[in-house]
């Protein structure tokens, strides 16, 4: 893969993980903890690959400036700004709610998950949202 793919590579793996975030959550919602749990894994892996492979592209390509203007320029800083705030703050929100879930403390994990889940999906999707406004 080149640098040159790795943008919408992110973007794929941003969009599966709010795909299966949204599947694990009708799956839960429907009593099927089994399908649930893999749909969840499923999210955890390709937000980890997503994670590593963005900060590989940045390390090597550095930022890349938005140059739109007017309206679309405020949309896109607002909604990059309240993704990096919660990007930064979902990590440790996911990693303590999959930890309550694989110690079966389902109590807690369910209210960790009522947090978690919001943000992490909102971070799924306005990385998807972002790429195709930058690029």
């Amino acid at each position: 893969m080149t640098l040159d793919q790795m943008p919408a590579t992110n973007a794929l793996l941003n969009g599966g993980s709010a795909l299966l975030i949204l599947l694990g959550y009708a799956m839960v919602r429907n009593k099927n903890v089994s399908l649930h749990r893999a749909c969840m894994i499923g999210a955890l892996v390709l937000s980890a690959l997503f994670l590593v492979s963005y900060l590989y592209y940045h390390a090597h390509v550095g930022s890349v400036r938005y140059t739109g203007v007017g309206i679309k320029r405020t949309a896109y800083f607002s909604i990059l700004i309240s993704h990096s705030i919660l990007a930064a703050a979902i990590v440790p929100l996911v990693l303590r709610t999959v930890y309550l879930a694989a110690r079966l403390r389902l109590d807690e994990h369910r209210a960790w998950a009522k947090w978690t889940f919001p943000a992490w999906l909102y971070v799924s999707i306005t990385g998807v949202v972002i790429y195709e406004m930058l690029y």
